[in-house]
């Protein structure tokens, strides 16, 4: 049975969850997160490594025994210390900890309490008016948890895969696909290849050898019988000569299409999407008397295009337009201009402006999160541990940033061509004023100011609650703007387009959280910003040494931004990027 990373992941993120609501050591809970975010970053899959015998335990963040565990659960499927949690605490209660405003110890009451174990349990008991009755939480807390129940069921409608594991899921399949089958040439459509933040359905187009259309076999082909015959189909949906959908039992659906070599690059654009860009790549033939389909662009019953994606394109005259652009926002129009931006890649990117070390909530040095760094070919990091107020994330105050400051000037005098950069997460307080002096900022590199509670504010005190943050002339960058969290959290309301505005008078920047989870900015404003001239900075807020690798999400959501590498912040080097980053 196929173990993919972001299931082992998931699994100890559970067994953390569930050890947090039991109150155990909150030293191995944060071992197992630690060891979810490691495995969550690793660009090889774990399965694989235990196969080929590799020690789990060389990989930063994963001791022994978490190693055995990762060997029980590749092996098995399962994890014995999390079935017996299971049968001690209900698994409902872990989705009662996606509530933003539902920590360990809240669900835990709620549970001994009122027996509340699920969802369903929760909406019902807040409907009748019994949770306001508990010590702490009260009418106003009561109609904040019935909004965000009803927003968490609104979500659950679309089953939706986070990038990484979209990309496991189709990585996989296109490996198996190769191996087993009679393959020329194959390739993942749909918002899987233009980044979308979540992908439902994958498409996979495939030209296959002589008779594999037909399923005559896996030796000659039979292409059909070896995508549905793959271990991890729960259900076939349908088979066919040229389409086949299956379920997989982790119920993401994939469809496979078989193509005429002549049509592939016609197929590639149609099932790339967007249906509005492909529209509007309609449009603009019609207007030459061609026509566009799925096998390719036709004048009259002529085919004068079709084989290769890019000519779909220039027969149209048209330049090729990436697959991240193709959401019809101007992208036809600048393509028949020959205007399309020439987009950042992570090749461009110097550097990390947002990380995290066991000095706050994240679990490896400042040695070693450099070392990680280096291995990257990064010019720099950014340390930015959470400030004060964050006490669930062990904040640093104003004498332990101090202490910081002068570990990083230390470590710097080691480095030849590589430097640690002063910085902090700081949050926004209520009234708009940042957790820690102006005095300590002023001795930092960079300030990346955040907000982490009082999400339930309304649009308007939000707003001014972030400009005025911003008029604090240390403050250099705006993390996480919106506070969003696919899949669990909505973003918290606010002016985006006064943001921006205040923003680029102040000379502020904004982040791209590249956390797969996150990918905040939406692409729809750094868009936005880089009309206005706001600079952006890609990072990743790794709290792991593996996690720096999600630099690519975010580097994918700058791109479906049209963001270009003078746009980005960390694309220059140090030399240039100090003086970006000092206002004033």
């Amino acid at each position: 049975m196929p173990v993919r990373n972001a299931e082992i992941a998931e699994i100890f993120e559970k067994l953390a969850d569930l050890l947090a609501i039991k109150g155990e050591n909150q030293f191995r809970i944060r071992a197992y997160r630690n060891a979810a975010r490691t495995i969550s970053g690793l660009q090889s899959g774990v399965r694989e490594l235990v196969e080929r015998g590799e020690e789990l335990s060389d990989y930063q963040g994963i001791g022994k025994a978490i190693a055995e565990k990762i060997v029980e659960i590749v092996e098995t499927g399962t994890l014995s210390q999390l079935e017996e949690l299971t049968k001690e605490l209900p698994e409902g209660l872990l989705d009662l900890l996606r509530i933003p405003e539902l920590g360990p110890r809240r669900v835990k009451e709620l549970y001994e309490e009122l027996e509340i174990t699920n969802i369903d349990a929760l909406a019902s008991a807040l409907e009748d008016g019994r949770v306001r009755e508990l010590e702490g939480f009260g009418e106003k807390l009561e109609q904040s948890l019935l909004s965000q129940v009803k927003a968490m069921r609104d979500r659950e409608e679309e089953h939706r895969l986070l990038l990484p594991a979209a990309e496991e899921v189709a990585e996989e399949m296109v490996a198996y696909l190769k191996k087993h089958g009679d393959v020329k040439r194959i390739a993942v459509a749909g918002s899987y290849r233009r980044r979308k933040q979540t992908v439902g359905d994958l498409d996979i187009l495939v030209v296959a050898g002589e008779g594999s259309a037909g399923g005559g076999g896996a030796a000659a082909g039979g292409i059909m019988d070896v995508f549905t015959g793959h271990e991890d189909v729960r259900r076939v949906s349908m088979k066919g000569e040229t389409r086949s959908s299956v379920v997989l039992r982790s119920g993401v659906q994939i469809d496979l299409r078989v193509l005429e070599a002549e049509s592939y690059g016609s197929a590639l654009q149609y099932f790339t999407g967007s249906k509005e860009h492909n529209i509007a790549v309609r449009r603009v033939a019609q207007e030459q008397g061609l026509k566009v389909s799925e096998y390719g662009i036709f004048r009259g019953d002529e085919q004068v295009a079709g084989a290769e994606e890019e000519e779909m394109y220039t027969t149209l005259g048209l330049a090729w337009v990436p697959p991240e652009l193709r959401e019809d926002r101007g992208e036809v129009e600048a393509a028949r201009a020959g205007a399309l931006p020439e987009l950042v890649t992570v090749e461009d990117i110097r550097g990390d402006l947002h990380s995290h070390t066991n000095a706050s909530d994240g679990s490896f040095t400042l040695e070693e999160m450099a070392e990680a760094a280096q291995a990257r070919g990064y010019e720099y990091l950014a340390v930015s541990d959470h400030s004060k107020s964050l006490t669930v994330a062990r904040g640093l105050d104003e004498d332990r940033l101090a202490r910081q400051i002068d570990d990083i000037a230390e470590l710097n005098e080691s480095f030849d061509g590589f430097r640690l950069l002063r910085s902090i997460e700081v949050d926004i307080l209520d009234d708009g004023r940042l957790d820690l002096s102006d005095e300590i900022l002023a001795r930092l590199d960079l300030v990346i100011c955040s907000i982490h509670s009082g999400l339930n504010k309304t649009e308007e005190k939000q707003t001014e609650r972030i400009i005025r943050a911003m008029d604090n002339p240390h403050c250099s960058i705006i993390g996480h703007p919106t506070g969003r969290l696919l899949g669990s959290r909505d973003a918290y309301p606010v002016n985006m387009q006064r943001l921006l505005e205040a923003a680029a008078e102040r000379g502020v920047s904004f982040e791209i959280n590249a956390q797969p989870e996150r990918l905040d900015l939406r692409d729809e404003d750094a868009h936005a910003a880089r009309e206005l001239g706001i600079r952006i900075s890609i990072a990743t807020d790794a709290h792991a040494p593996a996690n720096l690798a999600f630099m690519r999400y975010g580097v994918d959501q700058a791109r479906r931004g049209w963001l270009r590498t003078a746009d980005v912040l960390n694309t220059r080097p140090w030399s240039e990027l100090g003086p970006l980053l000092k206002r004033g």
